[in-house]
């Protein structure tokens, strides 16, 4: 069966997004299928991570026809959002249990973080960026979900590891899962195949800003 043959995880028409009451982009339509892998690009500042966030549910498309999200997802920002004083196996352990994640993900969580090379019994404000960002980037490995919102992944990491990010991604896509990230890093040979969403700046800002005021005067 064709990607194309599949549901879509992400199928969104006619959104506009905005930051700080600037609108940014729009209107854009994106369909993302099991077994894709979209990639973000455009200049810095065009709201490349607010379309990330508004996919995760994180915040509400500025303007919006059509919406239909896949909840059943992981989502790693830039920001690594971890406990600074504590140390990457419990950092680990308590994302792993806010996700609900089933007890046979916990078995293997040290294992992982040392063949990662994150050392373990160290507070998190002590480890390098590239180990930090490999402690972020964990649960991909440990907990299966269908679609992973991926925001600068290889930030801070070594070309070894950002091989085996790709590898871990091709795994990923062969067993039916997808993926949206944002880098301004070059992806490796090693990552599976993808396709391009350009973000730009919004030519028609004004009209929709005027669209969105009637809607409001309407309602």
């Amino acid at each position: 069966m064709t990607s194309t043959a599949l549901a879509p995880l992400i199928q969104i028409e006619g959104w506009a997004g905005e930051r700080g009451g600037t609108l940014l982009w729009g209107p854009l339509d994106l369909t993302v299928r099991p077994g894709e892998v979209v990639h973000l690009i455009g200049p810095n500042g065009c709201g490349k991570t607010t379309l990330l966030r508004a996919l995760a549910g994180l915040r509400p498309p500025a303007a919006a026809k059509t919406s239909h999200l896949c909840t059943d997802l992981w989502w790693v920002g830039h920001a690594n959002a971890l406990a600074e004083d504590l140390d990457a196996e419990l950092n680990l352990h308590l994302r792993l249990q806010l996700a609900g994640a089933a007890g046979s993900a916990f078995a293997g969580l040290c294992q992982h973080l040392m063949a990662q090379g994150v050392p373990l019994g160290r507070p998190v404000r002590l480890l390098s960026a590239g180990q930090r960002r490999k402690l972020a980037l964990a649960p991909l490995a440990l907990v299966p979900r269908p679609l992973w919102l991926l925001d600068e992944p290889l930030d801070a990491l070594d070309a070894a590891a950002c091989v085996a990010l790709a590898d871990l991604a091709a795994r990923h896509v062969a067993a039916g899962g997808a993926i949206v990230l944002t880098s301004h890093q070059p992806l490796s040979e090693q990552f599976p195949a993808y396709k391009k969403c350009f973000l730009r700046f919004s030519a028609k800002r004004e009209q929709l800003f005027i669209q969105e005021q009637l809607t409001g005067e309407d309602a």
